[in-house]
């Protein structure tokens, strides 16, 4: 098999292609977590100034053309503009248990280390 045929037939590297970016999973978990935000609320609720507007537009942009975040425009005066995790996006929330589960773990594991 050649490579590009493995690259894009590889169910992992589909999810990494996917998930890549810093803030994505983040965005997947705080919407799963709130089940609806708004632009604002979504930047507020990092809490971390180096996330620029422009990076959680994009990161949202992507989330959306893979289908696992649905963005809804509000026809109103200011325009108002919320997203939510589509079905298939809610079926990654396991996934992300899963790995607290393991951070979780691996961060024991590694203090145990340490002492």
């Amino acid at each position: 098999m050649k490579q590009m045929d493995w690259e894009d037939t590889c169910p992992l590297v589909t999810t990494q292609r996917i998930m890549a970016g810093k803030w994505k999973l983040s965005i997947i978990w705080f919407l799963a977590e709130h089940s609806v935000l708004r632009f604002s609320e979504l930047k507020a609720a990092f809490e971390d100034p180096t996330l620029t507007q422009k990076m959680l537009t994009q990161h949202l942009k992507e989330l959306q053309e893979n289908h696992l975040v649905i963005r809804t425009v509000y026809n109103t005066v200011p325009p108002k503009v919320d997203y939510r995790l589509s079905e298939l996006g809610k079926t990654f929330i396991p996934v992300m248990r899963a790995m607290e589960s393991w951070g979780e773990t691996y961060q024991e594991q590694v203090d145990d280390f340490s002492k």
